[in-house]
């Protein structure tokens, strides 16, 4: 077997990157970089909020006897929403005791 090594190129390795040359992020056309963390923290916020909304739908049909609303599916999407809420719940936390370390570093 013929193992050779190919040099490194170090502007194709930064524009897989989604960074230019000097380090900063590739311009888009919405002035941040595509797939950044505060995108992802909002689409993560998205989707519990989406969840919760749902179990309390499912919750309100099967008070009100709808029956194409089953119980078991109504508690899987509560536990759904819960589970969610306390993920996002566990990342709030630790950001904020990142967010604490970083303010009481000494400069």
């Amino acid at each position: 077997m013929n193992v050779t090594l190919k040099p490194f190129d170090f502007a194709q390795a930064v524009a897989r990157a989604g960074l230019s040359i000097d380090g900063h992020p590739l311009a888009t056309g919405k002035g941040e970089a595509a797939g950044g963390f505060a995108q992802a923290l909002t689409q993560a916020l998205d989707g519990v909020s989406r969840a919760q909304n749902e179990a309390a739908s499912l919750q309100r049909e099967v008070q009100m006897d709808n029956p194409t609303v089953s119980l078991e599916e109504t508690m899987v999407a509560m536990q759904k929403a819960q589970i969610g809420f306390q993920a996002t719940l566990h990342v709030r936390n630790k950001l904020v005791q990142a967010y604490s370390e970083i303010m009481n570093m000494q400069v």
